[in-house]
């Protein structure tokens, strides 16, 4: 198979209710709008890029345990974006703290209950 270059991926999520899942990504989190279509938020956070879509009837991610982790975002500097949620008042899973495999790193969890763990590289 020939090799080809990946140019972006874009995280998808199925939620309960959009409007509050949109309210927590942009006002907690931080996240941007990109567009807005009938039943789907597209929204960024730098380059971490996610389509939610509205899907009322559908389990929950909080249901589905370990499954509901999707994302773990490298970003330069863990401490200001852990501290900006914070301020903000998102909901963790995991503290911030410095991890055996090289990384400082914290876990927020949505409204539905997916989580998404935030890391920076430690130096030497």
């Amino acid at each position: 198979m020939p090799k080809t270059k990946v140019l972006q991926t874009r995280h998808v999520l199925a939620v309960r209710n959009l409007a509050v899942t949109r309210e927590y990504f942009v006002s907690v989190l931080g996240f941007d709008v990109d567009f807005s279509l009938d039943g789907w938020e597209f929204l960024s956070f730098d380059d971490l890029k996610l389509m939610i879509g509205e899907c009322p009837g559908d389990m929950p991610a909080a249901e589905t345990g370990s499954h509901s982790y999707f994302a773990n975002v490298l970003v330069d500097d863990a401490n200001v974006v852990y501290s900006t949620f914070r301020a903000k008042g998102a909901k963790f899973c995991a503290d911030i703290e410095d991890k055996p495999w090289g990384l400082r790193e914290f876990c927020v969890v949505t409204p539905d209950g997916h989580r998404i763990v935030f890391a920076e590289e430690l130096g030497d």
